[in-house]
């Protein structure tokens, strides 16, 4: 406990102090006391300041007393001198700890240090995936963007959740490549949740798209996707004709919509990737056929006849 009047005792006392503090701080359980502890450390610099100041008033007020170690005044009364101004120099540079921890304080104060939670692992249980229900662009697109505009975006997912078909839905995604870690989005899509569809659209850019959350299938998604899953081409799940508010899914009329949505939004026609990959088929196919030609030329026996003496 501090005497307020033995100067020895109270600084021994503030000494041990500053040590038990030393050893506190090695570790903070709870980093909020950290504001706490910077809050008295600058309460305690304060009154450093003002102890090195006194200190220093005292060496000035009595050094008609001092004399060196062999009895010299005037070299005693040099020393007494010099040490109030380092004293005095030791309270001006606590004048910029005092502001540099003023400082840290009030940036600590404006932390909300919320309590750690234990992270869950995600388990085949809890992982999931998102397939791909249906997709518009372009004019497509235009009358589900007008709805979603008048009456938000749960009407959006109402009418376009009118394409998913179950089991059937998920089955042409899985078979096509059309499973997302997350449902994917180009700069400037907006993406809402409810339940377990998830709305991706753009006003803008004028493209809408509904994606169904499934449980993570057991086998995980292959790292390179075909060409069949890179976005070209992309129809509808089931190959079904998309059409506007007001108006019930049609039969089997393909969609004809590309969404690359790794490229930024980068679109072709479903017929001309198609014709692209159906074009690049043909050419391996032909250059196979050449191939098995020149090698079924070179393995052909040679005759034997004796009447031409180069056998060919």
């Amino acid at each position: 406990m501090p005497t307020f009047y033995d100067p020895q005792a109270d600084a021994e006392e503030a000494s041990h102090a500053l040590r038990g503090l030393a050893h506190a701080t090695r570790s903070f359980e709870d980093p909020g006391e950290t504001y706490t502890t910077i809050g008295e450390l600058l309460s305690g610099v304060r009154s450093l300041r003002q102890v090195l100041d006194q200190l220093s008033e005292a060496h000035l007020h009595h050094r008609g007393l001092a004399h060196d170690d062999e009895g010299n005044h005037l070299n005693g009364a040099h020393q007494a001198l010099a040490a109030a101004d380092e004293l005095h120099q030791a309270g001006t540079l606590l004048d910029q700890v005092h502001a540099r921890l003023d400082k840290a304080s009030q940036h600590s104060g404006r932390i909300a240090w919320h309590p750690q939670t234990e992270h869950t692992p995600m388990t085949q249980e809890t992982a999931r995936r998102w397939v791909n229900v249906v997709f518009l662009d372009r004019g497509q697109a235009d009358g589900v963007l007008d709805l979603i505009d008048e009456d938000g975006a749960q009407a959006g997912i109402t009418h376009l959740a009118q394409w998913d078909t179950g089991q059937e839905t998920t089955d042409a995604a899985m078979e096509n490549g059309y499973v997302y870690d997350q449902p994917p989005a180009a700069d400037g899509d907006k993406l809402i949740t409810e339940g377990d569809y998830t709305i991706s659209y753009n006003q803008q850019m004028g493209h809408v798209a509904l994606y169904r959350s499934i449980p993570a299938p057991e086998d995980p998604l292959p790292a390179e996707p075909s060409p069949r899953r890179n976005g070209l081409a992309y129809a509808a799940a089931g190959g079904r004709s998309l059409a506007g508010p007001g108006r019930a899914p049609a039969g089997a009329a393909a969609a004809g919509t590309t969404y690359a949505n790794n490229a930024g939004g980068r679109r072709a026609t479903s017929q001309d990737a198609v014709g692209r990959l159906g074009s690049a088929t043909k050419q391996q196919q032909a250059q196979a056929q050449a191939r098995r030609d020149w090698y079924a030329s070179q393995n052909r026996p040679t005759s034997t006849s004796t009447t031409r003496g180069l056998s060919r």
